[in-house]
């Protein structure tokens, strides 16, 4: 059930990948049984497929699954769409797939991928037995999800699911949705980004009371693994260290017992009562006179102090304009007043900033 998730490989420090490491990572991971490789034509700035091809080449191809994907937020065209699928071939080093997909899709993106006929060709492909399964990954709303679900007869899909985000994009209901289809799951963000395999320890109480050794890496793969329909598990392994407790936790996989799940609730119920304010992301907020990202910087609060994980939040703070931060708020008071949740925006995005940066000067 576990896959190997091909964009969080070691990196040298001009952000390269650190090859001879991630050869290293993949050996083990064949050599433990893992045969689900997902890589991506943007993954790791473009060097994901490339260097894929190479690693997997002293493998016979009948030892692994090859799943990539049609970057569909750059094609513009019918023909670009036929020449970086021709090129998938040449980088990965194989003349055919297992698993594509139409990448990252929205409502938006999947009707251009089908005005542009790329849906069309796919078909093609696929009949041409150029891919064995047809499928997509999904970022959108639930119902972006079930319109395009029920399009076509898919073979499989790829969703994100965690245990804090079962009502966040296709979430819960897109999994039920798959199920009743019949269209196989793959699974990606099990661990959210990697929030979820070092929250608080006081919030892990519940489960720490029933296996005390147990990683919450392991836990949250586990609410995965354990739903129905869910045949594959995507994770990210970039270290030997993540890989290990990985396949501890898929070598001899057990679906959570009730009173499991119930402590993974817990923690769960947990983690959201550590969120600072009810920010919902809907933007009604925005455009701010001032400049500044409103819901992006409540968004990196609420994460900061649900989960106290200080290299995300400092990465997601470096990544925020000096020009959108909380900071450069004026006071107008013109969000307050759209707001829908009648939250004090003001004094909160000032706590906001106070907050995010003595926690990331911190160390």
């Amino acid at each position: 059930m576990l896959g190997y998730g091909c964009m969080r490989f070691p990196v040298n420090k001009d952000h390269t990948v650190d090859e001879e490491k991630a050869q290293q990572l993949i050996d083990r991971a064949m050599e433990a049984g893992v045969t689900y490789y997902d890589t991506a034509w943007f993954y790791h700035d473009g060097e994901s497929e490339p260097m894929m091809g190479r690693l997997l080449s002293r493998y016979p191809r009948e030892s692994y699954c090859l799943a990539t994907k049609m970057p569909c937020a750059i094609i513009d065209s019918l023909e670009q769409a036929k020449d970086i699928f021709a090129k998938q071939f040449e980088r990965l080093q194989t003349d055919y797939f297992d698993f594509y997909l139409l990448h990252s899709l929205s409502g938006r993106s999947w009707k251009k991928m089908l005005e542009l006929g790329v849906v069309d060709f796919l078909e093609q492909c696929h009949r041409e037995g150029k891919f064995r399964w047809f499928g997509f990954s999904f970022h959108d709303e639930y119902e972006a999800f079930e319109e395009i679900l029920r399009a076509r007869d898919w073979d499989f899909c790829q969703i994100q699911l965690n245990y804090m985000d079962q009502n966040i994009q296709a979430g819960l209901r897109g999994h039920d949705l798959a199920l009743e289809l019949g269209v196989p799951l793959v699974i990606m963000e099990p661990v959210k980004g990697g929030l979820l395999a070092q929250p608080p320890e006081e919030v892990l109480e519940p489960l720490r009371a029933l296996d005390p050794d147990a990683t919450p890496s392991s836990w949250a793969m586990r609410w995965v693994g354990s739903l129905p329909g869910v045949k594959v598990v995507l994770s990210g392994m970039g270290s030997m260290e993540q890989l290990e407790d990985n396949l501890n936790t898929f070598s001899q996989f057990r679906p959570l017992s009730d009173e499991e799940r119930a402590a993974v609730d817990e923690t769960a119920r947990r983690l959201a009562q550590r969120v600072k304010n009810g920010c919902t992301g809907c933007r009604y907020c925005m455009p701010c006179p001032a400049g500044v990202d409103i819901p992006k910087s409540f968004r990196i609060w609420n994460r900061m102090a649900m989960y106290q994980n200080y290299p995300v939040t400092r990465r997601d703070w470096k990544g925020m304009e000096a020009e959108a931060r909380p900071d450069q708020c004026y006071r107008c008071g013109r969000c307050e007043r759209l707001c829908p949740q009648h939250l004090p925006i003001r004094a909160q995005l000032a706590q906001a900033h106070a907050e995010i940066t003595a926690f990331t000067e911190k160390r």
